[in-house]
């Protein structure tokens, strides 16, 4: 799957969250269960704290410069 279908679906994913939102709004004695489940399952994911995506380095804890190498015999894999 490409960058280009992942797009897509998050755009339509996005679009029936916003179309249930808004039928929820303004018409709600029009909308129905399903309106309801989209706008707060929608919600729900987005309470999901970003720092859970991965990453591809490594975080510097306080007090690292990162300038350590393996030559000058500075190991991390301990720390």
């Amino acid at each position: 799957m490409g960058r280009g279908w992942v797009l897509l679906w998050a755009l339509a994913l996005g679009g029936l969250w916003w179309w249930a939102v808004l039928r929820l709004v303004l018409a709600p004695e029009r909308a129905g269960l399903v309106e309801g489940a989209v706008a707060a399952g929608g919600w729900g994911l987005s309470l999901l704290p970003v720092h859970v995506t991965s990453s591809r380095q490594r975080r510097r804890r306080p007090g690292e410069s990162g300038r350590e190498s393996i030559s000058d015999g500075a190991s991390t894999k301990g720390a």
